[in-house]
């Protein structure tokens, strides 16, 4: 896969992706990552890429010709049309479905502004897509970029060591995942619980299954809303709840 980002901070990106995931990612050849810098096509020597905005107000707007050449150059370089996506505030909130789709084309293009923003035109001529990563402020699109990378890169093929941990993450099927426990089997006044210890396969994929819908019910509970849950789900959901609540831990 290839996914360039427009950026007029290069850099920021550099030293995500030579680690982890994603840095064995590219080493490998399995996603190519390509910054493009609004500077190198500014119409000045000084590389001005913004602007006070028209109309008055505080800051600076990133410029329409600077960024549309870099937009232009980047799609040039692509081995096929990207879909460009713009990280913005406005635009729709991230999730794993999306991410998942996005997941599938073989090229995009992610914007990442700086100071007010960028120039509307910027949008209405040449972004296919807004993207938010929440309901906050960043000072660019730089992280958010990333972060998208990232949940991306997890989803190509052979890019985990173990492709079967995809299958449990959190939000893949609209839960959070169940709590996870490795040695010591005591931490202080706390034990794993005995369900995974004890090597019955069946009943640790049921107790999964019901902690992950247990910790989606207590935590996220919009993500059950209008949600038709099997009568398996169903029986597993409320036998958790009333183990809960026989301990006296409560089920909010």
């Amino acid at each position: 896969m290839w996914i360039g980002v427009v950026s007029i901070f290069p850099e920021l990106l550099s030293a995500i992706a030579s680690a982890g995931v994603l840095g064995r990612a590219i080493e490998r050849g399995d996603l190519a990552l390509a910054p493009f810098n609004p500077r190198d096509h500014a119409g000045d020597r000084r590389g001005t890429v913004d602007d006070r905005p028209y109309g008055g107000g505080p800051g600076m707007v990133m410029m329409a010709p600077p960024l549309l050449k870099t937009i232009a150059a980047a799609a040039a370089a692509a081995p096929s049309p990207p879909w460009v996506v713009y990280l913005s505030p406005q635009g729709r909130r991230l999730d794993q479905a999306k991410v998942e789709g996005l997941a599938e084309r073989p090229s995009l293009l992610l914007v990442a502004g700086r100071y007010e923003g960028i120039d509307e035109r910027i949008v209405e001529l040449a972004v296919d897509e807004e993207l938010s990563l929440g309901d906050y402020i960043l000072s660019g699109g730089e992280l958010p970029a990333m972060v998208l990378v990232e949940a991306i890169c997890r989803l190509l093929p052979g890019v985990l060591n173990n492709q079967d941990s995809i299958l449990t993450e959190s939000h893949l099927e609209g839960l959070l995942e169940y709590p996870q426990y490795t040695r010591p089997e005591n931490v202080g006044p706390l034990t794993a619980p005995e369900v995974l210890l004890s090597g019955d396969h069946g009943a640790v994929a049921a107790w999964q299954r019901s902690q992950a819908l247990l910790r989606t019910w207590q935590r996220r509970p919009e993500l059950l809303a209008g949600r038709a849950l099997e009568d398996e789900d169903l029986a597993l959901l409320r036998a958790a709840l009333a183990s809960v609540e026989a301990e006296g831990g409560g089920a909010a």
